[in-house]
C-alpha cells in the first residue's frame, strides 16, 4: 500500500465513508480498492504534479468510455483516467489513456492498444502500481498502425519528439521518488536474468543512481544531460552511454567503489530504469525522499 502522503491533498478532505477515498481529480469519494490506491491515485498525482498536466483536462470519475463506434454506447471500455487536450474533454482532443489494472505487461499492452485504436489518443499508459509501459501511437504510411514504446512520458506542452533532449535547468523535483524507485525495483526483479539476489540487485540500481547525481552535478545549467534516454533511441547507445557514466563514477568516488565494479543490467532495462528517472533532479529531492528511494532499493518484494 502506499502512504497517505502519496495521495494526500492541500485543501480540506471531508469526512468519507469507511473504505473510501477521495479521488485525486474529480474529488468524488471513490471505493479504496488495491487498484485505486496504488495505481490509479498514484498515477493522477504524477501526472498533476510532476508532468504538469492541469487538473482541468484530466477525467477519472465518471470514467471515459472509449467506444468501439462512434454510435456504440453499449460496447465501450471505461478509461481509469483520460487526458485531453482541452478543458472540454471532447472525445477528438483525447490526448492520453492510462490502464491500471492489476495484469502482467504482455496483457496490459494488449489493452492499451485496443483503447489506442479506437480512440483518438496518441499515448497509452499501463501502469499497475509496481511498474509500466509507455506506448505512443503512429500512423504508417498507408494508414497502418503502429506503436512504439517511450522511455518516458512528454511533459505538458512537451513534444513527444522531445523525450530525452533535457538540459541540466530543464530536470525538477519529483513528488513520486519512493514510487518510482519501488516501480524500478519491481521491474527489474521481475525482467533481469543473472541477477538474483536481493543485494546484488540493490547495487545494481544504487550504481545508476550514482550515474545520475553524477550527471546532475557535473552538468551547467545550459549543458544537455547525459542520463537520458530519447524516443525512439537504441538502447545501446544508452546502455554505452551509461556506461560511460559511471567510469567517471568510479572515478570520482575512488572511496566508494572498485575499478572492478560494473554496470550489469542489459540495454533495455538501464533504457527503462533512465526513463523513470531521467526528467527528474534527484540531487534537489528531501534527504528524506532520497533516504526512501534507498530504503526501497533494499526491502525485499
Amino acid at each position: 500500500m502506499i502512504e497517505a502522503t502519496e495521495i494526500s491533498m492541500s485543501t480540506p478532505t471531508p469526512t468519507l465513508k469507511e473504505g473510501y477515498i477521495l479521488d485525486f481529480v474529480s474529488r468524488r469519494e471513490v471505493r479504496a480498492t488495491p487498484e485505486e490506491v496504488e495505481a490509479v491515485q498514484v498515477f493522477s498525482r504524477r501526472l498533476v504534479e510532476d508532468f504538469g498536466y492541469p487538473r482541468a483536462h484530466i477525467q477519472t470519475r465518471p470514467q471515459y468510455r472509449v467506444r468501439q463506434r462512434p454510435s456504440d454506447s453499449k460496447k465501450s471500455y471505461p478509461v481509469d483516467i483520460a487526458v485531453f487536450q482541452t478543458t472540454t474533454h471532447d472525445e477528438e482532443d483525447l490526448y492520453l489513456v492510462v490502464e491500471c489494472k492489476k495484469k502482467g505487461r504482455r496483457s496490459g499492452r494488449k489493452q492499451l492498444e485496443t483503447y489506442l485504436s479506437l480512440s483518438n489518443a496518441r499515448i497509452g499508459v499501463w501502469f499497475n502500481g509496481e511498474e509500466h509501459l509507455y506506448l505512443h501511437k503512429q500512423y504508417l504510411p498507408g494508414g497502418q498502425l503502429h506503436f512504439e514504446e517511450l522511455p518516458t512520458l512528454p511533459r505538458f506542452g512537451q513534444r513527444v519528439e522531445d523525450i530525452g533532449l533535457f538540459k541540466r535547468k530543464d530536470l525538477r523535483p519529483t513528488h513520486a521518488l519512493r514510487s518510482i524507485f519501488r516501480d524500478i525495483r519491481h521491474h527489474l526483479a521481475g525482467n533481469l536474468t543473472g541477477i538474483t539476489r536481493d543485494e546484488s540487485l540493490a547495487q545494481q540500481i544504487i550504481n545508476l543512481l550514482f550515474c545520475k547525481i553524477f550527471d546532475e552535478t557535473d552538468k551547467g545549467p545550459e549543458e544537455y544531460v547525459a542520463f537520458r534516454a530519447g524516443k525512439g533511441e537504441d538502447p545501446n547507445a544508452v546502455h554505452e552511454r551509461i556506461l560511460d557514466l559511471f567510469s567517471d563514477v568510479k572515478a570520482r568516488y575512488s572511496d566508494v567503489f572498485a575499478p572492478s565494479d560494473t554496470i550489469e543490467i542489459d540495454p533495455l532495462n538501464i533504457t527503462y530504469v533512465v526513463g523513470e528517472l531521467q526528467n527528474w533532479a534527484i540531487t534537489e529531492a528531501s534527504r528524506d525522499a532520497v533516504g526512501d528511494a534507498f530504503e526501497v532499493t533494499s526491502v525485499r518484494l
